[in-house]
């Protein structure tokens, strides 16, 4: 498969998705849309009011340039209105978030919560719609792992593991996605050459994740101490390279 047009192809793409993560400032707020973009959309549902928790507010709809990560102003434009809410008397109406897993994106309030986190609040009043996606959104993203997280997002297109397994996947690096998702369609291949019916790649998923990945992971952490925390990680450190 080394040779194959596919596997070139995959190869150069991580190159320039590499590439794209060294540019990218840690400080910045996350912008929904290129978030979504790499973590691929699937449903989205209405939750209603509830208390929020400030420090997993990391993003916003369409002020990105205003404000860094911890809602501090980078626009000096933003004084008046900042005065104004921190002077307003009585309570100040609910923030309107967008949940991506555990990660929150202002929709309507980037004064207040850029308050809220000055203040030393822990949680916000806030109307929240979720939406769900295909790669699992962890409050610990940056734009830079955002290329990490769009291959990680066409790799459960190719292979697509339960939801339970899906929030605890992490690589660092974007070809290792493309050289997972290659490994688990040759095993599926092998498996079929062996006379087995696998009915769709749901089915592969699971297969190759409880009979392939699973027992490599037990092997390793039985054998080993120190060893990677995610099973995921572990697999590609220890595994892949030996099927």
């Amino acid at each position: 498969m080394g040779d194959s047009f596919g596997s070139a192809w995959w190869q150069g793409y991580a190159t320039r998705l590499r590439r794209i993560a060294r540019t990218r400032d840690p400080l910045a707020l996350m912008p929904l849309d290129e978030t979504l973009a790499a973590l691929g959309r699937t449903a989205e549902t209405y939750e209603g009011l509830r208390q929020v928790p400030v420090d997993g507010v990391v993003g916003s709809l369409a002020r990105a340039e205003d404000f860094d990560r911890l809602f501090r102003p980078r626009n000096r434009a933003l004084r008046e209105r900042w005065r104004a809410i921190a002077d307003a008397v009585g309570e100040l109406p609910p923030v309107r978030l967008v949940r991506l897993g555990d990660m929150y994106f202002v929709e309507d309030g980037h004064h207040r919560i850029a308050l809220a986190r000055a203040r030393g609040a822990e949680r916000v009043l806030a109307e929240v719609r979720s939406v769900c996606t295909v790669a699992f959104a962890m409050r610990c993203l940056t734009l830079a792992d955002l290329p990490s997280k769009r291959a990680e997002r066409m790799f459960l297109e190719r292979i697509p593991l339960a939801d339970t397994d899906r929030t605890d996947l992490w690589l660092d690096d974007p070809a290792d996605w493309f050289r997972l998702a290659d490994s688990a369609e040759a095993w599926g291949f092998r498996q079929t050459l062996r006379g087995r019916v696998l009915r769709d790649r749901a089915e592969l998923a699971r297969a190759w994740w409880h009979e392939e990945v699973r027992p490599v992971v037990e092997r390793v952490r039985n054998r080993e101490t120190g060893a990677a925390p995610r099973e995921i990680a572990v697999y590609v450190s220890y595994g892949l390279d030996h099927v």
